[in-house]
C-alpha cells in the first residue's frame, strides 16, 4: 500500500507540475500578447505625434507666408490709394491728357512731328553683303572711337 501511496503522491505532483506549467504558458502567452498591444500603441502614437508635428511646421510657414502677403498686400494698397488722390487733382489729369494720350485744350494747337523709322531690308547681292557687313562691324568701331573723348 505504501507503493500506492507514494505512487498515486508522484501522480499527484506530476499532475501539479503540469497544471503549473499550463498556468505559467497562459501567462507567459497573455504577458506576450500585451507586450505586442502596448508596443503596437507606442507606435501609432509616436507616428501620430510626428506626423501632428510636421504638420504644425507646414502650417507655421503658411502662417508667416499669409502675413507676409497680406503686408505686401497693404503697402499696395496704401501706394494705390495715393495714385487714387494724386489723380483726382485737375492738373494732374490734365498732363496725363497731354503727355501720354496727346491732347491739347482748347485754343492749343497739337503738333507731332512723326521720324520715319530706317527700315533695313536685307542685302541681296555679294556687293550689298559686303558693304553691309562694312557699315555694321568695321565703320561703327570708327565713329564709336571718334564720339569718345581722348584722355592722356
Amino acid at each position: 500500500m505504501e507503493n500506492v501511496k507514494t505512487l498515486s503522491k508522484d501522480n499527484l505532483k506530476q499532475k501539479v507540475r503540469n497544471n503549473q506549467k499550463k498556468k505559467n504558458t497562459r501567462v507567459r502567452f497573455y504577458h506576450s500578447f500585451l507586450t505586442i498591444v502596448l508596443m503596437l500603441c507606442v507606435f501609432q502614437i509616436s507616428y501620430s505625434a510626428l506626423l501632428n508635428i510636421s504638420k504644425i511646421v507646414i502650417y507655421h510657414g503658411k502662417i508667416v507666408k499669409s502675413r507676409e502677403l497680406l503686408a505686401q498686400a497693404q503697402k499696395r494698397n496704401k501706394t494705390l490709394k495715393k495714385e487714387v488722390e494724386n489723380f483726382n487733382s485737375m492738373e494732374k489729369v490734365e498732363s496725363i491728357a497731354r503727355n501720354n494720350l496727346k491732347m491739347a485744350a482748347k485754343n492749343e494747337v497739337l503738333v507731332i512731328i512723326n521720324e520715319p523709322e530706317q527700315v533695313k531690308r536685307k542685302p541681296k547681292t555679294l556687293k550689298e553683303k559686303i558693304v553691309f557687313y562694312f557699315e555694321q562691324n568695321i565703320a561703327s568701331k570708327f565713329n564709336m572711337n571718334e564720339n569718345t573723348p581722348i584722355t592722356n
